[in-house]
């Protein structure tokens, strides 16, 4: 049970070691193009096809026939990696061997739908990749393998995702023969440094240039390149939003919000941030000294639309 590019390594991995998967269940095709008229499958909906699996798409878990459809499919145990449903009590109830989950932190730290985002924009220096015996409550089971890595500190989201998803898919792999063995044990997690981390709201993703360079930098690398973080500027055409890629942390002590230099360098409410990579809206990701040649900002000048001060 799976959706996001995350788990794709986990469902090749398995199919790969010459496991029997006996169904892959994702979330359903959802809308995508400028009208939305388009159905584009899962990325792991891709790849069980491509391995010739059977795919369920059900929009829940919990109804009876779903239930009673799963059961049929009799599995020894259940894979779920950022699946993105909730699987109720009678689901985690029909394996033998349980349902085991491949999270992406040091549980029982950052708990939830974002661990990989709010570790980033935590400032954490390390995070990690779990598999755990699932159970009702929020990624509350016992842990059976660990995989620890550092959070470089220009190390962005999606980097950090692709290499924890990369080392998960061997550690379940490694999980499930250790299962067959009967050697798989579990721990329970610890009581303290409990921590949750919730789904990314829209409001977070606004840069607000009064924050220290040091947070802007951790939201800027946590939420790149999806959903990223922005921020908005009258380019001479009215306002526009501006998504931030990538960015390095400098000095710089000006009113925030202001235009350094030519190299597109902004001042923060403590310290400034040089845009490295920069995506207007509906254009390919540009360095930050292209997109100063295209528009009407001199250094000096006021990138937000309404600033609280002149330099």
């Amino acid at each position: 049970m799976g959706t996001p590019d995350f788990a794709v390594p986990t469902l090749t991995g398995l199919h790969e070691d010459g496991h029997t998967i006996a169904a892959v269940y994702t979330r359903a095709p959802r809308p995508a193009g400028r009208r939305g008229l388009e159905l584009v499958p899962s990325p792991v909906q891709v790849a069980a096809e491509r391995c010739g699996l059977e795919v369920r798409t059900p929009p829940r878990l919990s109804p009876d026939d779903e239930v009673a459809r799963l059961a049929t499919f009799k599995p020894e145990a259940i894979v779920v990696v950022a699946y993105g449903l909730i699987l109720p009590k009678r689901v985690l109830d029909i394996p033998p061997s349980g349902c085991l989950n491949l999270h992406a932190s040091l549980l029982p730290r950052w708990r939830g739908a974002a661990p990989i985002q709010r570790a980033i924009m935590a400032g954490d220096p390390e995070t990690g990749v779990m598999v755990m015996h699932m159970e009702e409550g929020l990624d509350t089971g016992p842990i059976a393998l660990t995989a620890r890595m550092a959070i470089g500190p220009e190390a962005r989201a999606d980097e950090i995702s692709a290499e924890l998803a990369s080392v998960g898919a061997g550690l379940m792999v490694q999980a499930l023969a250790r299962l067959a063995q009967g050697k798989l044990s579990f721990t329970p997690q610890g009581a303290d440094g409990v921590t949750y981390a919730h789904k990314i709201d829209k409001a977070e993703a606004r840069i607000d240039w009064t924050r220290p360079a040091k947070e802007l930098h951790n939201l800027i690398r946590a939420l790149a390149p999806f959903p990223g973080a922005y921020f908005e500027a009258d380019l001479g055409r009215g306002i526009e939003r501006i998504k931030v890629l990538r960015t390095q942390m400098i000095e710089g002590a000006a009113p925030p919000g202001f235009v350094l230099d030519a190299g597109l360098s902004i001042s923060c409410g403590r310290g400034a941030l040089r845009l490295i990579e920069v995506q207007r809206a509906g254009r390919a990701p540009m360095t930050g000294q292209d997109f100063l040649r295209g528009v009407k900002l001199k250094p000096g000048a006021p990138l937000t639309p309404k600033p609280d001060a002149a330099l």
